[in-house]
């Protein structure tokens, strides 16, 4: 466990979280502890929600963009502030400028999700359609204060963003005093290094250990390199399902806490986020974006447990619940996918009667069901006299999955796997 350094020696401190705290009463949502019976049960420990998917906006962005545009002077309000996101950060700050009465302008990559790109706009804000990626809008939204003078926002590299997200960690201390372990995606890391500056000074106040724990996609791991090297590694890809934490680079500010307070940051495949909301839905009934499923991923994955390590009292925060619903009807299915309720299989056959009734009673005989055909003639692998037949359906597993593949191949048959 990293040692506290003195209050002094950190941009952000408990102070500053506290005073976060007193600002947001009455604005945002004090958001509920649910505990997962079904994740403590896998874990064997207790393990609880920090439900910021019910959010207002959808997720804890609006705390620190209301923190940081609260403290604008008249002068600064009277300018109107910008903002660049992909769907969460411009959607904290359209709320917080509508409650405040400012003027917001965001920008928004090209390809933004219509769901997140029409509650933006439902907030009241002006939202600019800029690049290819939220680099391109972010640069964009720098130019544009620049030109006219409005107030940058910034989605996690500022002191009273920070500040505004720790009082996450305030509020799990009351609703869960016994907690051990707090788990949490980062993706710049404002949200990660707010919550430790909070939970870290409080837990040396009582004389406790808390560990605090961040969460990447391992295609979207800025930190982990950075970690190691000290230093802002920034990467050159960045490829992955949770747009909320695809960040290339971490910020400055956060960096410099999270080096010194946050415990350790793991990484968890596309396939895990996929089963971790997948898991979400069916036995917590809770509607989670891929970057507030990350954490729980990493738990699904014994991140925690590994050589036999007990992470006791565990807080997971769901960070956020805006996912596109097209997104989620893919997840949905890769997720399945992964645990091996989903199988696609394509096969080459002859085309003659009786090929494709037999391929389906063998799967009928192996108790899977198909829920989609695909048959066809043509196609740069196909032959004269050859049809291509690819086969979707539900299964009950992997060993299931073995067994259907197994079933048809004793026939004749040489099933591809293209997904399961």
């Amino acid at each position: 466990m990293p040692d506290f350094p003195p209050a002094t020696d950190l941009p952000v401190t408990l102070a500053d979280v506290e005073a976060a705290h007193r600002t947001l009463e009455g604005v945002i949502a004090r958001t509920p502890i649910e505990q997962s019976r079904a994740l403590g049960r896998l874990t064997g420990s207790t393990v609880s929600f920090k439900c910021e998917n019910l959010q207002r906006a959808g997720s804890f962005k609006v705390r620190g963009a209301y923190n940081r545009m609260a403290k604008l002077s008249e002068a600064e309000r009277a300018r109107g502030v910008v903002a660049a996101s992909a769907g969460n950060h411009a959607q904290g700050v359209a709320v917080a400028a509508s409650r405040l009465g400012i003027s917001a302008r965001i920008y928004m990559p090209l390809g933004v999700a219509l769901p997140k790109l029409a509650a933006t706009r439902g907030h009241g804000a002006e939202v600019v359609l800029h690049g290819h990626n939220v680099d391109e809008a972010l640069a964009e939204a720098k130019r544009y204060a620049d030109e006219t003078g409005a107030v940058f926002v910034h989605p996690f590299d500022n002191v009273d963003v920070v500040a505004g997200q720790g009082t996450i960690g305030l509020e799990i201390l009351e609703q869960v005093p016994d907690v051990d372990t707090i788990l949490m995606g980062v993706g710049g890391g404002g949200l990660l290094a707010g919550v430790a500056v909070a939970v870290k000074a409080r837990a040396r106040e009582l004389g406790r250990e808390i560990r605090i724990i961040g969460v990447q996609a391992e295609n979207a791991a800025a930190y982990p390199p950075s970690l190691a090297a000290d230093a802002l590694v920034p990467l050159t890809k960045v490829s992955t399902i949770a747009d909320g934490i695809a960040v290339g680079r971490p910020g400055q500010l956060p960096f410099s806490i999270i080096r010194e307070l946050v415990d350790d940051v793991v990484t968890v495949s596309e396939d895990s986020l996929a089963r971790a909301l997948i898991f979400l839905l069916e036995r917590s009934k809770m509607v989670v974006e891929p970057a507030g499923a990350v954490g729980v991923a990493a738990l699904l994955d014994g991140k925690l447990t590994e050589n036999g390590a007990n992470p006791g009292n565990t807080v997971v925060v769901l960070s956020g619940g805006n996912i596109d619903p097209m997104l989620m009807l893919k997840v949905i299915q890769r997720g399945l996918a992964a645990a091996g309720r989903y199988l696609v299989v394509r096969m080459l056959l002859d085309d003659r009667p009786g090929s494709l009734a037999t391929i389906s009673r063998i799967i009928a005989e192996s108790d899977a069901n198909v829920t989609g055909v695909d048959h066809t003639r043509v196609g740069g692998s196909i032959s004269m006299g050859d049809v291509a037949i690819t086969i979707n359906m539900e299964t009950k597993g992997h060993e299931h999955c073995e067994q259907v593949l197994s079933n048809l191949r004793a026939e004749g048959f040489q099933p591809v796997v293209i997904q399961g």
